[in-house]
């Protein structure tokens, strides 16, 4: 019971750190309001990545 529920975790971070890879432009111009747009959607970006990496890894490892 305890494996099911880190892997349904682990998929929810994986889940969303590809989110945030894939809609970082749009997310920045919804919740940001400020001029430098560019940075705040490399930021983002490289969050999503590193979310990307701890679902996986937690995933690939529960196993």
């Amino acid at each position: 019971m305890f494996s099911v529920i880190i892997k349904l975790i682990s998929a929810i971070i994986l889940l969303i750190g590809v989110i945030l890879i894939f809609d970082a432009r749009i997310i920045t111009k919804r919740f940001f309001g400020f001029g430098d747009q560019n940075e705040a959607s490399s930021g983002l970006k490289i969050l999503g990545f590193i979310l990307t990496l701890v679902g996986g890894l937690i995933m690939y490892f529960n196993m």
